[in-house]
């Protein structure tokens, strides 16, 4: 099984490394209980995301719903083209702008 690792960089910022594939989310969820944050924008680096699949695609839109409910808004940074790809054709790409 491979791993997806998530981390806090600071408050504001998250890194987002290894696949987002149907293999690695499994029930990993961001939001275990609610963000305390005074920022209005939460930023997923995801430049060291190596694979994505429709399910991490589909993990990122759920959290982007999830956080969205809180006030917070979520941007996607250094997306790898494969997931760019596939927020083309899902026709989701304005989703994280």
């Amino acid at each position: 099984m491979t791993k997806l690792a998530i981390s806090q960089v600071d408050e504001q910022h998250l890194r987002v490394s290894g696949e987002l594939t149907h293999n690695s989310i499994g029930n990993e969820r961001l939001l275990n209980t609610k963000r305390q944050t005074e920022h209005k924008t939460l930023y997923f680096d995801l430049s060291e995301v190596t694979r994505v699949d429709t399910a991490g695609l589909a993990w990122l839109i759920h959290s982007f719903t999830e956080f969205k409910q809180q006030g917070i808004r979520l941007e996607l940074q250094n997306p790898p083209e494969q997931l760019q790809n596939l927020m083309q054709l899902g026709q989701v790409t304005t989703l994280f702008e």
